[in-house]
């Protein structure tokens, strides 16, 4: 049941039994009376404020929360009221009690939840909701307050209009009631759920209120009498162990009666009894004793310490028709599985909340360290390292973020405003124009922060930037973000790069006199799906044009039939060949037998377009015809220019370095290496150096193939693994 307010028309005599009543010590009074003094000597504060405050401090004390705590839920009234300001928290109170006040503030940024026009807030945004409120608040015992806060706003709107407690009693059930459950707080838990459940339905509350109250003093000394029945049995039994009464709430009857389709008649655990014993050999003497006093009903037992629940709860309940025939629910468990229940991963709130047995998250775990923290409170608040140890256990490297309606998204520490648009939908990031935050402004490069309320605004049209993509900018934080712009831009381009990919190969195939070449012979051999992915990689450069007009002329020349050749002509032209082509597969045209070598500053392979420039004492230097050191030499010495070709290839091997940008994972490195050990191709030097703040990857890879095609097909599958930047020859 709810329980009933005081009232606090408050004197100095009445300060005084106030205080006594609290059963706190002298030191908490002292404060508290000091507190009170000095607000009241400058501010003539109303009932209303004067009462909430009065009410979170009674609240607070029988939790025995410090003295900072009780302090801090004094005057949070106060600011609210505007008799105060945190400004005057911070000049006349200690930091301690400042950020306390601070943090119970930021979390009132929960307001915005509060949604009219929804009818159903979805479990993973309330889930969201939770974890975001923990990871905004510096100090645990700011929530706790933040809990009694909302248990005394309750009890203030009970005569306001019916909006507003619905509003409330919503916000309360979705949010605070299960966050109490969770911190282990049962007596804000209880209050909290039965007045919601009073505003949300009234006639159901008062209903199953009169049936409780009709025989509540009957139930109550029916319970005493069964109570100290059982405790001498236990006692004379030689057990050591607590009975007491389980108080059942409206809300929890309720729920039961939903859950099962029961009447209120027939509940067994209106009466409900508890048993916590020292041994587990206990609980089943106790068990015995049970039985043995009152007829048990058969369907309704079960040992979930012989076989615990797969969350791992442990407890034996029975029922039983005690005197006069009227069922009683008893608990019996050691203290050990109380514990347990109440703090490890069988926890009361896993269960009522319905949620997944037996799996704990990383989240669950700093919820029993905080529910723990509670009740360490008198030990670690005043050694002063409390603050840096909630910090390192609570905080994750998370940030929780409101959209226009209210949702709560889950994004990484150091996100951006484009970040959260990818998240919410590819197309609104594409259309992204700007962003507001809180209703400013701000930069495409602005960090998000938890609580913050971010807008996007879009326009009719797609139209990112390929800036967006560049890591020195910081437009993007996260690799989802990144590939969504990255697969836009490969869509979009694809269509320049089929239509320019198809009119060069058509043009060079006219020259050769190949137009009616079937090109479907050259899809498997350059690795794409059909014709069309032939076009694209050719006008995107991930092919190379006379690689493939050399492949479809080498099929077209097998097609042919032999034609009458001299023979004497072929054996002098094939062995004319042999003598020009050198160690290096090369030909220099009208020389033979040649010194020459692959000029290091761009590496040329076979399929790329080459020229050689005569050198003094080293021979003919062999390059790509698109290197610059190249070009510099020709324009000093244009006579030194001769033209080379590929001649039939051996088994020579070309080194080739290829520059890798990525962004920095676990595992980038032996993903690197597997698809070059996958394409038989050998390393023989590799460079890696990271950029701490950028979060990128520069990798450079000294590698030996035989071709080109080789070196293409290489570096495709490189740029199609994940968190791949770019892929570059050097």
């Amino acid at each position: 049941m709810v329980s009933v307010r005081k009232s606090h028309q408050m004197t100095q005599t009445s300060l005084e039994h106030w205080l006594a009543s609290l059963e706190i010590d002298s030191e908490k009074q002292k404060m508290l009376e000091s507190i009170w003094q000095s607000i009241n000597a400058k501010h003539d504060v109303d009932d209303q404020c004067q009462t909430k405050s009065l009410e979170m401090v009674e609240i607070l004390a029988s939790l025995n929360l410090d003295k900072d705590s009780l302090a801090a839920a004094f005057l949070i009234p106060l600011i609210e009221y505007q008799y105060i300001d945190l400004t005057y928290v911070e000049s006349h109170y200690s930091e301690g009690i400042l950020l306390l006040c601070q943090g119970v503030g930021k979390m009132a940024a929960i307001k915005a939840l509060q949604q009219s026009h929804r009818t159903k807030v979805s479990e993973s945004q309330v889930d969201n909701i939770r974890r975001m409120l923990l990871a905004m608040v510096e100090d645990v015992r700011s929530v706790v307050i933040k809990l009694a806060e909302r248990l005394c706003y309750l009890r203030i709107v009970k005569n306001a209009d019916e909006e507003i407690r619905v509003l409330a009693a919503k916000e309360t059930t979705n949010i605070y009631a299960p966050l109490a459950n969770r911190l282990g707080i049962g007596q804000l838990k209880w209050e909290l759920e039965d007045i919601a459940f009073r505003y949300l339905h009234p006639d159901l509350y008062k209903q199953i209120a009169k049936q409780l109250d009709e025989k509540r003093l009957d139930r109550e000394q029916y319970m005493v009498d069964f109570v100290d029945n059982l405790s001498q049995q236990l006692k004379s039994a030689n057990i050591v162990g607590e009975v007491y009464g389980r108080p059942k709430h409206i809300y929890s009857i309720w729920k039961k009666m939903q859950k099962k389709s029961l009447d209120f008649d027939q509940l067994f655990d209106v009466r409900a009894v508890r048993v916590v014993v020292e041994k587990l050999q206990d609980c089943y003497g106790a068990l015995g004793i049970v039985h043995t006093s009152w007829k048990h009903l058969a369907n309704e037992f079960d040992d979930y310490v012989a076989t615990p629940k797969p969350n791992g709860y442990q407890s034996i309940h029975t029922v039983v028709l005690g005197p006069e025939g009227k069922t009683v629910e008893i608990q019996i468990r050691t203290q050990q599985m109380h514990d347990d229940a109440e703090l490890g991963v069988a926890a009361h709130w896993r269960y009522k909340e319905g949620a997944a047995s037996g799996k704990t998250s990383g989240f669950d775990e700093k919820i029993s360290w905080l529910r723990k923290i509670l009740q360490w409170q008198d030990d670690v608040s005043e050694s002063g390292e409390i603050i840096d140890e909630l910090r390192s256990q609570v905080f994750e490297d998370r940030i929780y973020v409101f959209t226009p309606n209210g949702d709560v998204i889950d994004l990484p520490s150091g996100a951006t405003p484009l970040d959260f648009a990818y998240y919410i939908h590819s197309n609104v990031g594409h259309c992204c124009i700007g962003a507001k935050v809180f209703g400013r402004i701000v930069p495409f490069t602005h960090q998000l922060q938890t609580g913050d309320q971010v807008e996007i605004l879009t326009s009719k049209t797609p139209n990112p930037s390929r800036d967006w993509l560049n890591p020195n900018l910081h437009y993007i934080h996260t690799p989802r973000a990144r590939a969504k712009v990255q697969h836009f831009f490969k869509q979009q381009d694809r269509g320049k790069h089929i239509a320019t990919g198809k009119e060069q190969l058509e043009l060079e195939l006219a020259k050769l006199e190949l137009a009616k070449v079937d090109l479907n012979a050259a899809t498997e051999r350059f690795n794409v799906n059909n014709v069309e992915d032939l076009y694209a990689a050719i006008g995107s450069g991930n092919a190379r044009l006379q690689q493939v007009v050399n492949f479809l002329q080498l099929l077209e020349d097998k097609t042919k039939p032999p034609s009458d050749i001299d023979p004497q002509s072929v054996v002098k032209s094939s062995s004319q060949q042999k003598t020009n082509v050198d160690a290096n597969g090369i030909t220099v045209s009208g020389v033979g037998n040649l010194l020459t070598h692959m000029a290091k500053c761009c590496h040329p392979v076979p399929g790329d377009e080459i020229l050689g420039f005569i050198t003094q004492g080293r021979g003919i230097s062999v390059h790509r015809k698109d290197c610059e050191q190249l070009a510099n030499a020709i324009a000093q010495q244009p006579e030194r220019e001769v033209e080379v070709q590929w001649g039939e290839q051996g088994k020579q091997s070309y080194q080739v370095t290829l520059q890798i940008i990525a962004a920095d994972r676990q595992g980038l490195v032996r993903d690197v290496s597997t698809i070059v050990a996958n394409e038989r191709v050998s390393i023989f030097g590799m460079e890696t150096r990271s950029d701490q703040q950028k979060h990128t990857v520069a990798m450079s890879l000294n590698i030996e193939i035989a071709n080109n095609e080789m070196l293409t097909r290489l570096q495709s599958k490189l740029q199609q693994l994940d968190d791949i930047i770019e892929v570059n020859r050097l």
